[in-house]
């Protein structure tokens, strides 16, 4: 799982990739009251947790997101499943559960990429 700092940064390099320590500390660190320190070890673990690439550019590394923001939260969705040891049922409650909260646009695409999932899996058979 990821800390809510680690996703602040994610959120950072997905809208504006190839930033140094210092840029990711002036666009997030300095309102939330944290060292450029703290940003370092955040971009070092989130690169160690291979979520990061970076490129030394002068003395400073430059960092990009590599995993894709939608790849990411599936990920952290079946961790979710996985720890809370969730069979078929609860997981799909727990999915209705959560789109409570979702505009009918967002309710109409999820329809829609469920169809074209099921298509894709028919094909497969």
């Amino acid at each position: 799982m990821l800390g809510e700092l680690e996703l602040t940064v994610l959120n950072l390099l997905w809208q504006r990739p190839g930033l140094s320590p210092k840029e990711v500390h002036a666009e997030i660190g300095a309102e939330r009251g944290i060292s450029v320190n703290t940003v370092q070890s955040t971009l070092d673990r989130l690169y160690k947790k291979q979520l990061l690439t970076r490129e030394k550019q002068g003395y400073a590394y430059h960092y990009t997101a590599i995993v894709e923001r939608d790849s990411l939260i599936a990920n952290m969705i079946s961790d979710v499943i996985g720890r809370f040891q969730l069979d078929g049922a609860a997981s799909v409650a727990a999915f209705v559960q959560a789109t409570e909260t979702f505009e009918d646009e967002d309710l109409d695409r999820l329809e829609e990429e469920i169809r074209a999932r099921r298509a894709q899996s028919e094909g497969k058979q």
